[in-house]
């Protein structure tokens, strides 16, 4: 084989590791209840232990209230609640949970999960993005449903899911 077949070769390849990359996405992996739910990685800014809550009067039962996480009071917003999955994310038995920390250029918000979540990669492919009823009735805050040997995972647009009644506590101030 000569040089430049093989430079060809492993330019081939090299760009055949990238298009796969690029076909891949980084979610976090969450339960409410007995579903597992996703956000993209780069929405979400950390995982922190769920710090002491003040409930905030006439707001959505979905925001379980405020709390100063690393100097900035965020609203802390249970998805577990919003989605009236049965099983409330707070915990007053004094089990630990756990909140994403997210961010983008309107809102900072943190939301309540059970358990430490997992982060996986996942190829474009996996994401079905077709079931319309779903669309329908979700208020478009779906993106998608991951397909996973027997897992179904629910790819979602937080913001979206709460942008059309969304409270003043999660508007992003600059400092």
């Amino acid at each position: 084989m000569k040089l430049q077949d093989k430079l060809q070769e492993l330019a081939n390849e090299t760009a055949s590791a990238e298009e796969l990359a690029s076909d891949r996405i980084q979610i976090i992996v969450f339960r409410l209840g007995e579903e597992e739910y996703a956000l993209e990685i780069d929405k979400v800014k950390e995982v922190v232990l769920t710090p002491p809550m003040t409930k905030v009067p006439l707001q959505p039962d979905y925001i379980a209230g405020v709390a100063n996480i690393r100097g900035n009071i965020l609203a802390m917003v249970d998805l577990a609640q919003k989605f009236d999955r049965g099983v409330a994310s707070r915990h007053s038995n004094g089990e630990e949970s756990y909140s994403l920390v997210l961010e983008n250029k309107d809102y900072q918000m943190a939301i309540l999960v059970h358990q430490i979540p997992d982060t996986i990669s996942v190829a474009q492919d996996e994401i079905d993005d077709s079931p319309n009823i779903v669309q329908e009735f979700s208020g478009n805050y779906i993106k998608g449903v991951i397909r996973q040997e027997e897992r179904l995972i629910i790819l979602l647009d937080v913001f979206r899911a709460i942008e059309e009644e969304v409270p003043e506590l999660l508007h992003h101030v600059e400092p």
